[in-house]
């Protein structure tokens, strides 16, 4: 049990869920105060189902626009398209609908919109930086005036931190921008939009909300709060995700879906250092073009065995609330992915031996590698723990 530590609480209003998102968008932007709404959605939620029309007309008068050109990886060019869109559309409050990139692309543009930037070249000095010993070196600038809302349409859970993932196309590197007030003002939980993720999306989102509590669980700076929060996330995941699966139009499952990913998220929301899987994920999705929810499934098995000696006690708590304390941490989480029917190894998402190197290399950018709890201080560490994934 820890027994001392600090927790760290969001700059976030509330969690709105079970609700429908067009009635509670409508109130919120009143609550805020808004008058310019500017949504960044998914495209397929905008052209092949009613939501974002419906959203648009509870808005009414203070609807000033749609954007749904986001890309799965967020890039520095989209975030350019998404700001001057947003800029052009007088917006005083910026919604986020659809997936992780989506949520990603919105924080970005509340910077870029704070500190007028019109190039991609601009955003160079506004990421959080690593030295050769890794440590984090975030910059210093004005926070966002104008704020964001998220309504995720998936489970991944990136909703719930103020960081966002944008890759570097010059150098194919995913990297990281953070600032308090990039933080959602509210996260509106609709249960109907998870009917429409694409099952791979839906189940491999599932998993990187638990890669998001699995990560905290193991962290040595995590918090009594943070743990008994992010166990029981995992436990519903792990209930509710295959009955989600079976039946789409399962509301209850939904429901409880999205609660789990919100449990699943206390490690993010209390800015607890995540580890080696959130910092090779990124560099398979940055570099490998592999989809960033496919990279947990693939990872984390592999990741736990590494960590095992230094997080057994972390390991014991999470096989159990996985149904299987009698099992490895790392077996059962690899049993429940093969549940959903999602890969579980490097091979299966094309990623071979010969990619290894470079991605090991492009790893050690990444932060968060330095705070794994088994540490990993070069390229070798990173290339045994890819080769228990291979």
């Amino acid at each position: 049990m820890r027994s001392r530590g600090t927790h760290l609480f969001p700059m976030m209003d509330r969690v709105i869920f079970g609700r429908p998102a067009a009635a509670t968008l409508a109130a919120e932007a009143e609550r805020l105060g808004a008058k310019r709404v500017f949504l960044i959605v998914s495209h397929t939620l905008n052209t092949t189902t009613p939501e974002i029309g419906k959203i648009a007309e509870a808005l009414g008068e203070r609807y000033a626009g749609v954007f749904d050109g986001v890309a799965q990886h967020t890039t520095r060019e989209g975030a350019m398209r998404t700001t001057r869109a947003a800029r052009e559309a007088g917006a005083d409050l910026i919604v986020a609908i659809g997936g992780g990139s989506v949520v990603d692309i919105a924080k970005i543009t509340t910077l870029c919109l704070e500190h007028n930037l019109t190039e991609e070249d601009g955003l160079d000095g506004f990421e959080v930086q690593v030295d050769d010993k890794g440590r984090r070196k975030i910059a210093n600038f004005k926070g966002p005036t104008v704020r964001m809302i998220a309504i995720p349409s998936s489970l991944s859970g990136g909703e719930y931190n103020a960081g966002c993932l944008v890759t570097d196309t010059r150098r194919k590197l995913k990297q990281t921008f953070y600032h308090a007030r990039m933080m959602p003002l509210a996260i509106i939980l609709d249960p109907q939009l998870l009917r429409y993720a694409p099952e791979s999306l839906l189940l491999g989102s599932g998993t990187r909300a638990m890669d998001h509590a699995i990560e905290a669980l193991c962290s040595p700076q995590g918090n009594p709060l943070v743990d008994a929060s992010v166990l029981r996330g995992i436990e519903l995941m792990r209930e509710w995700l295959p009955r989600a699966q079976r039946n789409r139009d399962d509301i209850e499952a939904a429901t409880q879906c999205q609660v789990a990913s919100w449990l699943c998220s206390f490690g993010l929301q209390a800015r607890v250092p995540m580890g080696a899987s959130h910092a090779i994920g990124h560099v398979l999705g940055g570099t490998c073009d592999v989809p960033h929810f496919l990279c947990t499934p693939v990872m984390m098995p592999g990741i736990l065995a590494y960590n095992e000696p230094f997080t057994a006690d972390a390991q014991k708590a999470l096989a159990a609330a996985l149904g299987q304390p009698d099992r490895s941490a790392a077996e059962a989480f690899r049993a429940f992915c093969k549940s959903l029917g999602l890969p579980t190894s490097l091979r299966e998402v094309n990623v071979g031996a010969d990619q290894f190197d470079l991605i090991a290399r492009n790893t050690m950018t990444e932060f968060f590698i330095f705070s794994n709890p088994r540490p990993v201080q070069e390229p070798a560490g990173v290339l045994e723990i890819l080769k228990l994934a291979a």
